[in-house]
């Protein structure tokens, strides 16, 4: 699957609440999310008004691993 273009920062965050992510800080325009599933892991993304490809590949590919979860699928649970 390819990744989409206009994902803003405010919006993955959000989606990630369907991995049990929460919002535990924001820094200026960084805001850090925590789970528990599958062990304890943060994740740091910029609230931008669109994220560019090369972060938001950098964050699915992180979060891909800690779910253990190819990319494709974890792009069908966060954007459909």
């Amino acid at each position: 699957m390819r990744l989409p273009r206009d994902v803003s920062g405010e919006d993955l965050a959000t989606r990630l609440g369907r991995l049990g992510y929460r919002v535990t800080r924001q820094t200026g325009s960084h805001v850090r999310l925590t789970t528990e599933r599958n062990g304890e892991h943060h994740i740091t993304i910029p609230r931008h008004s669109t994220l560019r490809v090369g972060t938001l590949s950098a964050i699915t590919a992180d979060l891909a691993q800690h779910h253990h979860l190819d990319r494709d699928a974890l792009l069908t649970l966060l954007l459909s």
